[in-house]
């Protein structure tokens, strides 16, 4: 498929902003850091920023932004549709949360409830957002199993990575703070390493010869190509990447959203704020620049069942 930079900095950038809002609910509602207004205020708003573009980014996908609308009316088949309910409706428990945080100074009793909501609302939107990939069974890489927790896990990785170091920034850094990043980081390394496995090894479930139906008669093969120049459906569904090319950058992917990341969160978790604030910053830079490649690779590697009839001989 061709990657579309509009969708994947919509899935990074909403992605981290729902993993940031989700720990900041969480150890909130949890008194897991202080209800001080300029960390909900910086936090929250950080979150809100890279939801709200992210979702506005995703608009530059679709040939009529204006009718965008119309995709909420489907919510009772439509995994998309119910991405932006969903995706939608966070902004109220996201707005009564800073209101307690940020105004009320007070997250105990009822804005507790509402953080644990908020917390809930972002991870079914993250849910649904993976859910749109999973359910096209006409994408065999996409049609998995480790895609919805795949996106549940580098969500949450980019979320505790700028959760720790804004807790470093203003000084509300503890180890329960660094746990949540390393076992995010250990998670998504995990699901990542058997998803890559997962699309290496098992071909997709069409051929030529079960697209066809000829099958019976033997091996099938291309003659003539259906058009005479590149159309649209080789342009965005026949998009291919080098073997080299996915080896080095899943390399890439590696070393900036799990290696740099594991060694300054060991290196940063009880080191002065000299050096805590910067190392944990870095880290995070390096998470994001991680999951970029890797949704760049995501979008890259998959094959659509479409291309079968252009010569592929596997989805």
């Amino acid at each position: 498929m061709h990657p579309a930079y509009s969708v994947i900095f919509f899935t990074t950038a909403s992605g981290a902003g729902y993993g940031l809002i989700f720990l900041m609910a969480l150890f909130g509602a949890l008194d897991g850091v202080p209800a001080d207004p300029w960390f909900g205020a910086v936090g929250l708003g950080l979150g809100a920023l890279l939801i709200t573009s992210g979702l506005l980014s995703s608009t530059a996908h679709l040939g009529h932004p204006e009718r965008a609308w119309r995709a909420y009316s489907q919510w009772k088949s439509s995994w998309l549709s119910r991405e932006g309910v969903l995706a939608t409706a966070t902004y109220v428990p996201l707005v009564l949360t800073a209101w307690g945080w940020v105004i009320a100074k007070s997250l105990d009793g009822k804005f507790a409830f509402i953080a644990a909501v908020l917390a809930m609302m972002c991870l079914l939107t993250v849910h649904s957002t993976g859910m749109i990939y999973a359910t096209l069974r006409t994408i065999s890489a996409w049609h998995n199993k480790l895609t919805v927790p795949g996106y549940l896990c580098f969500a949450l990785l980019s979320g505790a990575a700028w959760f720790h170091a804004l807790a470093q920034v203003f000084g509300y850094q503890t180890p329960e703070v660094a746990l949540v990043v390393i076992i995010a980081l250990f998670l998504s390394f995990y699901i990542k390493r058997k998803y890559w496995r997962s699309i290496d090894t098992q071909p997709g479930p069409a051929t030529p010869e079960s697209a066809t139906g000829l099958g019976d008669l033997g091996k099938v093969r291309l003659l003539d190509p259906p058009t005479m120049t590149e159309n649209f459906v080789q342009r965005e569904m026949g998009f291919s990447i080098a073997r080299k090319h996915t080896h080095k950058l899943r390399r890439i992917c590696f070393f900036t959203y799990f290696l740099i990341p594991i060694v300054l969160t060991g290196l940063t978790s009880s080191a002065q704020p000299w050096l805590a604030i910067p190392g944990t910053l870095i880290a995070a830079i390096s998470v994001s620049v991680g999951v970029v490649v890797e949704r760049w690779l995501f979008f890259a590697e998959a094959k659509h069942v479409s291309m079968l009839y252009y010569g592929a001989e596997t989805s």
